[in-house]
């Protein structure tokens, strides 16, 4: 299975490179430059399964749950609206971001002038990078666009490493080692995101004021990618942005907890000391996306307003994918798979090291080849740790989604079921079979490569 392939020419074959009349056209530090490789896959394996093949498809961050009705009524109330709005977006949805922010997560620090809205928190980490001067460090693993939007801005990565043990999080000691030896410039920016993707996992206010100490002696800006945090199973999420207000950009959106990839809305919000980096962020919009779509935006008021509507729609998210988590957890550790259990979001990040011996036996060494055969074997599709998500590319680690699910019937099943009682196997084996069936045949190809192994 090949995830990522050149471009061909569709009348004769040829790649695009053998018909590149212009050589040097590209950039050079771009020259083996690829597009997103989970987008790419998503792709290749929607297509195989809209053709009639078995795909267990466990390899995109996609939410599998509706956006809010009211949200839509919202968009399409106002799909009339076609004047271009204000680069950082609407004042009234601004206000209602600041006071969203400020009942969830108890920043009361922030004013409307602090955001800056657009077509999605991608676009304006690319615009952040591409105005920025310094030194930029990404943990591995981490997202699979931090990496190269960086590399798109003309800079430089430096990767610091996580460990497993320390459930993936980045530790004061691990910062302040790479910061020592990587000898900085006076500007260092990190990005870092919380709940995380690929692990799952997220810190705790006590992870966050350790942290703090560290960012705030040795003077880093951090980008906090917290586009998951209202979908923590505990409601418990902690913003980096309470324990360290005058370095922490806090980039968001729609995407995850309200479902609305596809409408391209994410925001960030940068403290007033950081205003001439928000003001270069907004020239640079100016000249780029204008402003985010004029329904969306009135749509985002909504969401924001935290309607118990809303509130509702968000805890039965929640409970819905904690039970998947658990299931999906409990079922491959139980036969030697290591991973940390996740706390948010819809991503566990396994690690088939165990089947080291029996895989190598295969000639199998590296995480693509093991992901190749799992799906070649299991029909199950997931994406390599490495080099996607910056882990060494003979390291067993995998993204696992846990999203594989209608989510429409499973949001009227949790309503149905005692909000009392955490949803248990019963309710996914009814309401979320394609993913139990995953998750079991991938567990029984674990069993036979270590069957197979020992034999």
């Amino acid at each position: 299975m090949e995830v990522q392939s050149q471009p061909k020419n569709s009348e004769n074959g040829k790649s695009n490179e053998d018909t590149n009349t212009h050589p040097d056209i590209i950039k050079p530090y771009l020259k083996d430059y690829c597009p997103a490789s989970n987008l790419a896959f998503n792709e290749k394996v929607r297509q195989m399964i809209a053709d009639g093949q078995k795909v267990y498809h466990l390899a995109f961050g996609q939410s599998p749950f509706p956006v809010p009705e009211g949200a839509v009524k919202e968009l399409k109330q106002h799909a009339d609206e076609n004047l271009y709005l204000p680069v950082q977006g609407l004042l009234k949805l601004r206000t209602t971001i600041c006071d969203f922010h400020a009942k969830l997560d108890g920043l009361t620090h922030f004013t409307p002038d602090n955001v800056i809205a657009g077509p999605g928190s991608k676009e304006l980490i690319y615009l952040l990078l591409a105005v920025y001067n310094g030194d930029v460090m990404v943990l591995s693993p981490s997202w699979t666009t931090y990496k190269p939007q960086t590399l798109l801005a003309g800079l430089k990565s430096i990767i610091l490493e996580t460990k497993q043990e320390d459930d993936w999080r980045l530790t004061p000691d691990i910062l302040e080692q790479v910061i020592l030896e990587n000898k900085l410039g006076p500007n260092r920016l990190l990005i870092m995101c919380n709940p995380d993707n690929p692990t799952g996992t997220s810190y705790t206010a006590e992870h966050l004021k350790a942290l703090s100490e560290v960012f705030r002696k040795h003077k880093v800006i951090v980008l906090s990618d917290e586009i998951y945090s209202r979908t923590h199973f505990e409601d418990n999420h902690a913003s980096l942005a309470k324990f360290y207000p005058e370095g922490c950009i806090l980039s968001t959106g729609l995407s995850k907890w309200a479902s609305a990839g596809g409408w391209r809305f994410g925001y960030h919000i940068y403290p007033s000391e950081l205003s001439v980096l928000k003001q270069a962020v907004c020239s640079a919009a100016s000249h780029t996306y204008s402003c985010a779509a004029a329904p969306v935006q009135h749509a985002a008021i909504w969401l924001h307003e935290w309607s118990e509507e809303v509130k509702d729609y968000v805890v039965h998210e929640r409970r819905i994918l904690q039970a998947a988590a658990r299931f999906c957890h409990r079922e491959l550790t139980s036969v030697g798979v290591k991973a940390v259990m996740p706390t948010a979001g819809y991503y566990m990040f396994p690690n088939f090291e165990i089947l080291r011996p029996a895989l190598k036996a295969r000639g199998i060494t590296t995480g693509t080849q093991c992901v190749d055969a799992i799906f070649n074997e299991a029909h199950v599709a997931l994406m390599s740790g490495g080099p996607a998500f910056q882990r060494p590319v003979e390291e067993f680690t995998v993204r696992l989604c846990f999203i594989n699910f209608d989510g429409t019937n499973a949001l009227k099943g949790s309503r149905k079921a005692d909000p009392k009682v955490p949803l248990g196997d019963e309710f996914l084996k009814e309401y979320c079979p394609q993913l139990v069936e995953a998750i079991l045949s991938l567990k029984k190809w674990v069993l036979l490569q270590l069957e197979n192994g020992t034999a």
